[in-house]
């Protein structure tokens, strides 16, 4: 390895970023690793991290100007443009918490990143956060999701608004005065659906391409949304043309960059070659063979529906509203709704059932985040109360965030339930006048047959909220019996009560997603919050003696992770074989604080979170964690097992040192992210982990934890 002195003049200076997308745990362990390996070599390292309490120790132009050398140590996206000229290695979290020091050399010999969001061509060591092709794209998907709702959220309102107040009653469907207030306000909202679709499949190009696939991803998604006015196609492809488009411009940017190209171009090739190329090869690839296709689609699909039309109420129904909840603006929705419009004045039941079956998609959507919120992040909750407004309004578009980012359990979903509701309508002679879906054209009065109209909608609606949550649910105990645990991540948006990633940051992208433990909401202040942890440790205390009298009796112990861990969540030996036995055995422990109020609940929702990734995080080392209102404030645990158990740890070590953290949604502020960070970070020194091995009884074991600042 090279030495500093081998530099001759100066010391050498690394810089490092750490981040991980299922927690923050990693994040801080391969940052304590990477400074402990440097400091042993002699070498000056600052490290910022990116966990779920934002970025710390954030690198400087002057840190950056100043470094022989960069190491990424991620497993999700890390900006490089402020690397460019410099030494860049990017490798998997895990290898800055196992192999640091090999990292310190490889890093003098790496690449020098040329600028842009990518790695250097050859230099990434094992890629961008080690992470596999299918992981890249799924962070794609969910970067463009989490850019997409704002967008949804406010046309999506903006419509209902300008709708509910200036809007009204058309044989050509609901229509404002010209020039009036609520005419402009319906246009705002408009203008915001037609960006819609741009933006997602804009920035899934740009999670993969960066900037130069910001342009042909945008310009591909506006295809998808309006081919008809650009291209004359017969119909638009919908979000899903969109997601079509979004990995398409992503993928051709980088294919396109690896292209040799001579010296005098490279710089003119991000700003001006790549964008033009990749945006005429993607935009006429896109109408010649992909809007041809959808155009065959659309003609034949409305041939073959306009045959059905004299086929059973029933049958007619449940097909029209299958092919309206299919893919929300698409050939397929369009065929239907269309069909359906044509046939207004000559037979209104047909629009009965396609009003029917379109705000099922919102609404359902929109009811599962309510049913079982756990499920859902912080973010689909809130679009799930917006999708529930739009659906009123028959704007389907409100489901798409939840379709684009699920699309194997929401599709099938709003499918069938756009099938029940369309049934339903079609056999009790449901009619509309107006080419408009959704409650509110009950309202305008243009529907016939309103009381069945209504139980029309609420059937489908329940039956698409129950599927969506059965089949994530589903899902989910697949990941937990460790079927399909990679398969079961589901970002960003994070499974209920487990806020994982960035949110995406974020949500990056989305801002829903961060956090190990998950962000705190909204509720008391920290300063609260740690008061009230630290009066349930003292409580806790108190009763030792009564209610664990296997461990060590009263005791004067010092004040341990704020208050969260007390001798009474301390277990000196698991009784426990298996990490699911082991979760619950914690999860019971727990509970004797009388700060849990459903042990079942933490389980599952802990469980959950080992389906997403392991929480072992190597050394001997597992920390669980849950965001769950099972418990009512937060609180820590700590147990020992001599033979260890089986964690699925990265480097392959059973886990013997075991910290369960349980925290309430409602968690004031990052307390308990702070704590989780700390607490990474000193386990890391082999000194204190072997000093918390030896500890005899609970005392000894919270006085060693005392040590934790």
């Amino acid at each position: 390895m090279t030495s500093p002195a081998s530099e001759g003049r100066r010391k050498l200076k690394l810089l490092a970023v750490t981040a991980c997308p299922t927690g923050i745990a990693h994040t801080y362990m391969a940052a304590e690793k990477l400074a402990q390996a440097a400091a042993a070599l002699g070498i000056e390292m600052k490290v910022e991290t990116q966990g779920s309490i934002g970025a710390e120790n954030v690198l400087s132009d002057n840190d950056v100007r100043e470094a022989d050398g960069i190491i990424i140590a991620a497993d999700k996206d890390v900006a490089l443009d402020r690397f460019a000229g410099k030494k860049v290695l990017s490798v998997p979290v895990a290898d800055g918490i196992h192999r640091p020091e090999q990292l310190i050399e490889q890093v003098q010999s790496a690449a020098v990143h040329a600028g842009g969001h990518g790695l250097p061509a050859g230099g990434g060591g094992s890629g961008a956060g080690g992470g596999k092709e299918r992981s890249a794209a799924y962070k794609a998907l969910m970067n463009g999701v989490s850019h997409m709702i704002p967008f949804v959220v406010v046309g999506g309102l903006l419509l209902a608004v300008s709708i509910a107040l200036g809007g009204h009653s058309t044989p050509k469907g609901i229509e404002f005065d010209k020039d009036s207030f609520w005419f402009y306000v319906n246009t705002l909202g408009t203008l915001g659906f037609k960006l819609m679709l741009p933006i997602f499949s804009g920035y899934i190009a740009f999670a993969l391409g960066d900037r130069p696939a910001l342009v042909p991803g945008m310009i591909g998604g506006f295809l998808a949304y309006d081919g008809v006015t650009i291209y004359g196609a017969d119909a638009n492809a919908g979000f899903l043309g969109a997601i079509a488009t979004g990995f398409l411009a992503g993928y051709l940017v980088i294919w396109i960059r690896k292209v040799k190209v001579p010296k005098f171009v490279q710089p003119i090739m991000p700003i001006i070659v790549i964008p033009i190329v990749s945006t005429l090869a993607l935009g006429l690839f896109y109408i010649y063979v992909i809007g041809q296709p959808i155009s065959w689609v659309f003609t034949h699909l409305t041939s073959w529906l306009n045959g059905m039309t004299g086929s059973s109420a029933i049958v007619l129904g449940a097909l029209i509203g299958l092919m309206i909840a299919f893919d929300m603006g698409g050939p397929v929705n369009k065929t239907a709704f269309l069909v359906a419009v044509g046939l207004i004045g000559t037979n209104n039941a047909v629009m009965g059932m396609a009003a029917a079956a379109i705000p099922v998609m919102p609404l359902g959507q929109g009811l599962a985040t309510l049913l079982r919120r756990k499920l859902y992040t912080d973010q689909e909750r809130e679009t799930g109360i917006a999708a529930l407004f739009m659906g009123f309004f028959g704007i389907s578009e409100g489901a798409i965030p939840f379709a684009a980012a699920r699309p194997a359990q929401v599709i099938p979903a709003n499918m069938l339930g756009g099938a029940v509701a369309g049934a339903v309508a079609g056999v009790a002679g449901v009619t509309d006048s107006v080419p408009h879906g959704g409650p509110v054209v009950s309202l305008f009065g243009a529907v016939g047959g309103a009381a069945m109209f209504f139980v029309a909608i609420a059937i489908g609606t329940a039956v698409t909220a129950l599927t969506t949550n059965a089949l994530i649910d589903i899902k989910e105990r697949k990941g937990r019996r460790g079927e399909d645990a990679a398969a079961a991540v589901v970002p960003e948006p994070a499974l209920a009560g487990v806020a994982v990633g960035a949110g995406t940051g974020g949500s990056g992208a989305s801002g829903s997603g961060a956090g190990g433990v998950g962000a705190g909401g909204a509720g008391a202040s920290n300063s609260a919050s740690a008061g009230g942890a630290a009066g349930a440790g003292d409580q806790g205390a108190s009763a030792l003696s009564a209610q664990a009298p296997e461990r060590s009796g009263s005791v004067a112990a010092p004040e341990v992770l704020s208050g969260y861990l007390t001798a009474q969540t301390v277990k000196v030996q698991l009784a426990s074989h298996d990490k699911d036995a082991a979760i619950r055995e914690m999860a019971e422990m727990l509970a004797s604080t009388g700060n849990v109020r459903d042990v079942d609940e933490l389980v599952r929702v802990a469980l959950a979170r080992e389906a997403q990734g392991t929480t072992g995080l190597g050394e001997e080392i597992a920390i669980p964690h849950a965001k769950t209102d099972a418990v009512s404030v937060p609180t820590v645990g700590f147990a020992r097992s001599a033979e260890g158990i089986e964690w699925g740890s990265l480097d392959g070590t059973r886990a013997k040192l075991i910290f369960m953290i349980s925290v309430p949604e409602a968690a004031a502020g990052d307390e308990h992210l702070r704590i989780l960070a700390l607490l990474s970070r000193k386990l890391m020194d082999t000194g204190f982990r072997g000093r918390l091995s030896e500890a005899g009884d609970a005392a000894a074991v919270l006085e060693v934890l005392g040590k934790i600042r």
